[in-house]
């Protein structure tokens, strides 16, 4: 394995903005794309995180003017739907990385989660809650349970939020939304926890790498919430976990075969 190039960091971050916000795992993406290209290090796996920062500054500026407005419930929220994943990624967020950070487990939860978004949606419920700003406390709390499953590489934190949120009763728009807001804390949190963690491995050499991944990341996530929002009012969730499925089967099947070596470096 070899450490993440500038050309890389453009690649990287550009997978990094597409699936962050899409039900299909930007961190399953970052580790198998990671693999192909070589970089799959212990500096590129912190790199992976370092730039989801990039997607989380998209929001940001996309929700810039609802957060200024926005009301104590909805902070109080978003602070309770963080925490659960927080702390159980404290816990086992080492052991997650080294078990679970490989092409077969992260192929294998891109199946399980399109078998999961399928049947969530032949549900087919009619939503309790209809907008973000109508979530309660409980709601917040079982989003962010729902949240700790995207700690598994190949779950997709969106996916978690999105489809946990609407078998809880949200309305496929206020889900989306609401998981949009979380990837905030949630991504500065990781982000900075794993640099403090790994700082030793990184100089000031390394500005241009970072700065590189999240102005692409930043650019491209842009324009998947902004699509994605006009999406989810007239479409659901199916096409994503057909995705997952002929994704993860592909990659499976590829590395039975010996048609490609997942973990080449």
């Amino acid at each position: 394995m070899r450490d993440p190039t500038l050309a890389d960091a453009l690649v990287l971050g550009v997978v990094e903005g597409l699936t962050e916000f899409l039900p299909i795992s930007s961190t399953g993406h970052l580790i198998l794309v990671g693999d192909l290209l070589g970089v799959n290090s212990e500096r590129g796996n912190v790199f992976h995180v370092a730039i989801q920062t990039g997607a989380m500054l998209a929001v940001l500026w996309e929700y810039r003017a609802r957060l200024a407005r926005a009301d104590a419930a909805l902070w109080r929220n978003l602070a309770i739907a963080f925490l659960p994943a927080a702390l159980l990624g404290l816990a086992f967020g080492a052991f997650i990385k080294a078990q679970l950070f490989a092409p077969f487990p992260v192929a294998s939860a891109f199946v399980a989660g399109g078998l999961v978004i399928l049947w969530a949606e032949r549900r087919g419920r009619a939503p309790r809650v209809g907008t973000v700003e109508a979530m309660s406390a409980l709601d917040a709390l079982k989003v962010g349970i729902a949240q700790c499953f995207a700690l598994v590489p190949g779950t997709s934190r969106a996916g978690a939020t999105i489809i946990g949120g609407m078998l809880f009763g949200l309305s496929r728009r206020a889900a989306t939304e609401f998981s949009f807001l979380l990837a905030v804390p949630t991504l500065v949190a990781a982000g900075a926890y794993d640099l403090w963690l790994h700082r030793s491995l990184f100089s000031a050499a390394e500005l241009p790498l970072f700065g590189c991944g999240l102005a692409a990341a930043f650019l491209s996530a842009l324009a998947v919430v902004r699509w994605l929002v006009r999406y989810v009012s007239a479409h659901d969730f199916t096409p994503f976990a057909w995705y997952r499925i002929a994704f993860g089967a592909i990659v499976i099947l590829t590395a039975e075969l010996g048609w490609v070596d997942w973990t080449a470096g």
